[in-house]
């Protein structure tokens, strides 16, 4: 949905273009922070609330499938703007569905799972924004697109049911004691409302440092990718929007991939490179004083390193250091963060963008 953001906006308001000419800067009065906005608040508020309702995992799975079909359905059938951004919405929610359910139902595996988890995680994004590059470079519409994307919630479903392992007590994992004492008050399994909510305290240290990573990453992403343009290479302004995506995508995707290889235990330290990215692109999209797009190109790529570097070494983190008993509710917090920074991104790209699209356009004085 993020990688067709760009022509989700265009195809309903065709007239952008030429309405920003008179500022010399070629893109959408609606940023794609719009679609941003739209793709993560359902996923957040399904995430707040996951945490809190029975552990209902196939029921759950059932309807995370059933929301991203019509997610797809509605913005390839879309005839009016409200309709696509509803079917983003609903495929929102189905993130939100699926990623707390999944998250939390991989406490009852081996701690392993994490690293595969976020490695799946990271070929999601690698194969959602490569086949929607592929495919539109390919002449397929939008409409065609999107349905053709239907595939992937059936593939969910058949993955989910018939090729998961079921572990082999389906319960929550139960911490040996070699006396009959009760077990310290810090490792029993978390019940109700109340306790949950005062634990969540506690998981702050984790929470902090990848939401402050992906509010940095997402406001590059959705508030200025779309503003970064190079003027006669062999990729168009729409097209150099949804290879920056893949890049990014593929980025992410080495470093879910990499835990069981490299562990970094200072999450914050990813942040304050985020950060540095974030002052480079907020010069770049002013000023254009980057020479060749293979720059932008590498400093993507390192931008998702560090996003999925942070996501993964989190939640590995986790799995080492929280108790079996607290692993399911602390993991479906957790899970929150990245969409608390994706969601201010989100607020904050909008008026940003839409006050550099003000400026008077840059001009690259050198290029190759």
């Amino acid at each position: 949905m993020l990688s067709a953001a760009h022509d989700i906006i265009k195809q309903f308001n065709p007239s952008d273009e030429s309405e920003e000419s008179s500022s010399g800067r070629n893109c959408h009065l609606v940023s794609t922070g719009a679609i941003l906005l739209a793709d993560v608040l359902p996923s957040l508020f399904v995430k707040i609330l996951m945490p809190f309702f029975p552990f209902w995992v196939n029921f759950r799975i059932a309807l995370a499938v059933a929301f991203s079909a019509a997610g797809f359905l509605l913005v390839g059938f879309a005839n009016a703007e409200w309709m696509a951004l509803l079917g983003v919405i609903i495929t929102s929610a189905s993130s939100g569905i699926g990623e707390t359910t999944f998250l939390a139902y991989s406490s009852r595996y081996n701690k392993n799972v994490i690293s595969t988890w976020s490695s799946g995680t990271g070929g999601a994004g690698v194969i959602g924004s490569l086949s929607y590059a592929s495919l539109r470079s390919l002449d397929f519409s939008p409409r065609d697109t999107m349905l053709i994307m239907l595939i992937f919630p059936a593939i969910e479903a058949f993955a989910f049911w018939l090729l998961l392992r079921r572990p082999q007590v389906d319960i929550l994992p139960v911490t040996t004691v070699e006396s009959t004492e009760v077990l310290i008050s810090d490792e029993k399994p978390l019940v109700g409302f109340k306790e949950k909510l005062s634990y969540i305290k506690h998981l702050f240290k984790y929470m902090l440092p990848l939401c402050l990573v992906y509010f940095f990453e997402y406001f590059i992403n959705q508030g200025l990718f779309e503003l970064v343009y190079f003027e006669d290479i062999f990729l168009d302004k729409d097209s150099q929007y949804r290879w920056l995506n893949v890049d990014y995508q593929i980025g992410v995707f080495i470093s879910r991939s990499s835990v069981n290889l490299f562990q970094l235990d200072k999450i914050w330290l990813m942040s304050i490179f985020q950060f540095v990215n974030v002052v480079y692109f907020l010069t770049e999209v002013i000023w254009w004083y980057t020479p060749s797009i293979w720059i932008v190109f590498a400093i993507v790529l390192w931008e998702g390193l560090l996003g999925g570097g942070a996501y993964v070494n989190t939640f590995y983190r986790m799995s080492k250091e929280i108790s079996p008993e607290r692993q399911q509710f602390a993991m479906a917090m957790v899970v929150q963060s990245d969409s608390y920074g994706i969601a201010l991104a989100g607020f904050l790209a909008i008026p940003v963008h839409n006050a550099i699209c003000g400026l008077p356009a840059a001009t690259r004085s050198l290029v190759w």
